[in-house]
């Protein structure tokens, strides 16, 4: 089905035509006038000059017609689909800090770090999550709204991938991410509103303290998940050789477990990539809210193609009136030679 957003751009179709029926300039002074080059004939061979004034016109009505229909800004309405959505409207807080970098995680048995590991789970759980509305939180020194809640699973799921290290800072604003969360989920019924918050430390910076944020979102019915993410254990080099460590040393698990138990929500410790996928199955296994089925209709737009017509054919206009300028110099050329021969 065709739909014009801009129909009352079509006003100007007739435009071509009022300009045609207009009185035409009438030439001043005694030279011999032509309105138009093709009215020349060649006397000598008694044959017209090649004439193609119907097919530049033709093409210039086609242009104008293509551009007008473009100007209204056209779409295609496909088929309806019917989207069921589960009723639960999910945001997801990643830590984009510099902490993150660190490789202690796993994909497909080749090194990864936190992010990367993380970024590839949660791709896989976006994708199931068809029917949900999803929205993406990223934070460091700040926090900020990647993506807004949306049915969108595939688009959220490009935005996910296209985060990276210290977009947000290189510190970790825990408190700010909650509080933005709570922000966006605001105009959500009390029994919908989820936030999955995932970091791999400590609230260093930020102006709301986690506690605080924590006690406002439990107020607000906004119920918190939290992934401690990272490997409690990792072998670098040192100067007197191989060296365990504890690269999850500066991860905050007091704090993480008393946002989730303060907003009636679960804390997980992911220090694997496996841990990860157990984690966001368990995640995926929440109760959905019942809901009425959506209907969709996809949009494709038709203003660049009509556009490209247009000018297409404003160029085979511009290349037929260019044919015919080169036929009347030649004709020019052969009557000045005649003339000199008189």
């Amino acid at each position: 089905m065709l739909e014009l957003s801009w129909p009352w751009f079509l006003l100007l179709l007739p435009l071509p035509f009022i300009m045609y029926f207009l009185p035409k300039a009438k030439p001043k002074g005694d030279g011999i006038w032509w309105g138009n080059t093709e009215q020349l004939v060649n006397h000598q061979d008694g044959k017209a000059i090649p004439k193609r004034p119907a097919l530049r016109y033709a093409c210039l009505l086609v242009s104008w017609i293509l551009l007008i229909f473009a100007m209204t800004q056209p779409v295609w309405l496909g088929e309806p689909t019917k989207v069921t959505p589960s009723g639960r409207d999910l945001l997801i807080a990643l830590d984009l800090s510099g902490s993150m970098q660190v490789t202690d995680m796993a994909l497909n048995g080749q090194p990864a770090n936190r992010l990367e590991a993380a970024k590839s789970v949660l791709s896989d759980f976006i994708q199931e999550r068809r029917g949900d509305r999803i929205g993406i939180i990223v934070f460091g020194s700040k926090a900020y709204l990647q993506a807004p809640l949306s049915f969108d699973t595939k688009t959220i799921n490009q935005l996910v991938q296209e985060a990276q290290i210290g977009f947000a800072g290189e510190q970790t604003a825990i408190g700010d991410a909650i509080g933005l969360g709570i922000k966006r989920l605001e105009d959500k019924p009390s029994d919908k509103k989820v936030l999955i918050l995932m970091t791999d430390g400590a609230n260093t910076a930020g102006r709301v303290q986690p506690q605080q944020a924590a006690a406002f979102a439990a107020s607000q019915n906004v119920k918190i998940h939290t992934i401690g993410i990272g490997a409690d254990s990792m072998i670098v080099q040192s100067f007197f050789g191989p060296k365990a460590i504890n690269p999850s040393s500066d991860l905050d698990e007091t704090l993480l477990k008393n946002i989730a138990a303060q907003t009636g929500g679960e804390y997980f410790r992911a220090k694997s990539t496996e841990d990860l996928q157990a984690i966001y199955q368990t995640l995926d296994a929440l109760e959905p809210t019942p809901a009425e089925d959506i209907w969709q209709r996809p949009l494709t737009s038709l203003f660049h193609w009509l556009g490209l017509g247009s000018i297409i054919f404003l160029g085979l206009a511009l290349l037929a009136s260019k044919q015919l300028t080169l036929n009347s110099s030649f004709f020019h050329k052969r009557i000045s030679r005649k003339g000199g021969q008189a």
